[in-house]
């Protein structure tokens, strides 16, 4: 993990082996931002130009290096754009500070320290530059560099970059030192969670999910509970058994309890933890399955936020539920026609076996409400639908109460995360009417997205507070890198479901 320091040295006297500085674009071309002052200097007050000379334009995302011939202690200095110049009076917002920092520490992968002076006056500055930068600068090298593969002179991976030194941040202010804790115990947080949905699936199985979720859970204060097949099959989760029955390594539910003592409220996070999806009988075509170890993306979510919230402190109870297990197609596996008896006892006809997310989140739903939280949030990699109806960046809000789903987008779009409320139609429930059984796993192929939704719907307990989030088009990204977002798995909605704990925990959410 990339260390980061807080500083008030000059960006004239610090030592570094680069210094970061932020260019918006202008009318009449780029502008340096805000926090460059020293570095301009050494450039006579010709940066802006010298930037304009090499082509900078300020635009987000973009990244120009310079060689630094004297005036400051570093030899490089990297700009990189902001977008426009803010309005007269405005500031540079939270996530245009997120991605630029995001992109330089993506560009200095393998240097030792850089500085970074990108405007930062409050302590949200601080928050953003810092998250920004330890979330871009993440790097998935587990699986390289290998001894037997690695050439003569060859070192292997470019490692992250190894320090950033935020300038202009004090130390001994409260409020910056608090910022840069919780971006640092959040990027961790994110960081694992990518981790784990980067590993291969030979290597990440529900048990495999289960230890990793344990040991986080001793090392934090979280308490754990793990229920194996057996305990499965004599607690009667139809669903969870019916997903997992048809691979050799078998399914686990994993209960996260994270609890303070002030606090008043209790929040439930339910991930869907597919650790590899084939499809199961209902097999996906070729083409389809080579990024589906992914599909536990949401239980990585879940497992992440409550660990987070746990690293903070936060005074809010929350529980985290991770419904793991493996889809696979054997002559034990689930097929088109059976009728699962669900937790809850309402009976499923599966129609389709790579419906199978649902059905593991149906059982963690009604196990979670049985708790009676205050509110129930379930995380998941739900439907293709979704991709279609918003695309690879954004995931969908569904919930039984339209005010929780409205402000879960407000939380989202703060937290930078790109969000957007979806319906639960009625209408769309009766084309999941089973004939045999009490419902059906697949309805209308279209609105297909909203069909999962209203079906996860009918899981949940009367009168408790619930939305959903598909994050199947943003947990992993498969183009090349931008912002701080890394290609393959991406943390997707953990900011949100901290924020939302937050939010909860400061009784700002009814």
């Amino acid at each position: 993990m990339t260390a980061l320091t807080l500083s008030t040295a000059g960006a004239a006297t610090l030592r570094a082996d680069a210094i970061v500085v932020g260019v918006a674009k202008g009318a009449k071309g780029p502008v340096v931002a805000p926090g460059a002052e020293a570095v301009d200097k050494a450039f006579d007050g010709k940066l802006a130009s010298v930037l304009e000379t090499l082509g900078a334009t300020g635009a987000e995302g973009e990244v120009t290096k310079l060689p630094v011939l004297s005036g400051l202690k570093t030899p490089v200095v990297l700009a990189v754009g902001l977008g426009p110049v803010p309005k007269k009076d405005a500031t540079y917002d939270a996530e245009a500070l997120r991605r630029a920092a995001g992109v330089a520490a993506r560009a200095l992968s393998g240097v030792k320290k850089a500085a970074f002076a990108l405007p930062v006056e409050a302590s949200e500055d601080v928050e953003a530059v810092a998250e920004g930068a330890l979330l871009g600068a993440y790097a998935f090298t587990a699986y390289q560099g290998g001894e037997k593969k690695a050439k003569k002179g060859d070192n292997g991976p470019k490692r992250p970059l190894g320090e950033v030194a935020l300038l202009g941040a004090k130390p001994r202010d409260k409020a910056h030192k608090a910022a840069a804790d919780r971006a640092i115990a959040l990027t961790e947080e994110v960081n694992r969670a990518r981790d784990l949905v980067n590993t291969p699936p030979n290597d990440l199985t529900p048990e495999s999910f289960a230890a990793v979720a344990t040991a986080a859970g001793k090392e934090n204060g979280v308490k754990v509970q793990v229920l194996d097949e057996k305990a499965l099959a004599k607690g009667g989760y139809g669903g969870i058994l019916g997903v997992g029955q048809g691979s050799a390594n078998p399914p686990r539910l994993v209960r996260l309890a994270y609890t303070h003592p002030d606090a008043e409220k209790t929040l439930a996070l339910v991930g869907k933890g597919i650790t590899y999806d084939s499809g199961g009988i209902s097999l996906k075509p070729a083409g389809h399955n080579e990024t589906m170890k992914c599909d536990m993306s949401g239980a990585a979510a879940v497992f992440a936020a409550v660990v987070t919230a746990a690293r903070l402190g936060l005074p809010v109870n929350v529980t985290g539920w991770l419904a793991l297990a493996e889809n696979m197609p054997s002559g034990t596996a689930t097929r088109p026609g059976d009728v699962l008896r669900m937790y809850s006892g309402k009976t499923v006809e599966v129609l389709n076996t790579d419906a199978e997310g649902r059905l593991v989140l149906a059982d963690a739903l009604t196990r979670a409400s049985e708790e009676n939280p205050d509110a129930i949030v379930d995380v998941a990699t739900l439907t293709g639908a979704m991709v279609l109806a918003l695309g690879n960046r954004t995931f969908g809000i569904m919930a039984n109460d339209e005010a929780f789903r409205t402000s879960i987008h407000e939380i989202a779009e703060e937290a930078g995360e790109a969000s957007w409320p979806m319906p639960l139609p009625a209408d769309l429930r009766k084309g999941m009417d089973s004939p045999t059984a009490d419902i059906a796993n697949m309805g209308e192929r279209m609105g297909g997205g909203l069909v999962a939704g209203l079906f996860l719907k009918e899981f949940v307990g009367e009168g408790i507070t619930w939305a959903h989030l598909d994050i199947a088009g943003p947990a992993f990204h498969e183009g090349a890198p931008y912002g701080y977002t890394p290609k393959g798995g991406t943390g997707s909605s953990i900011r949100t479901l901290v924020k939302l704990a937050e939010r909860i925990a400061a009784g700002d959410l009814g």
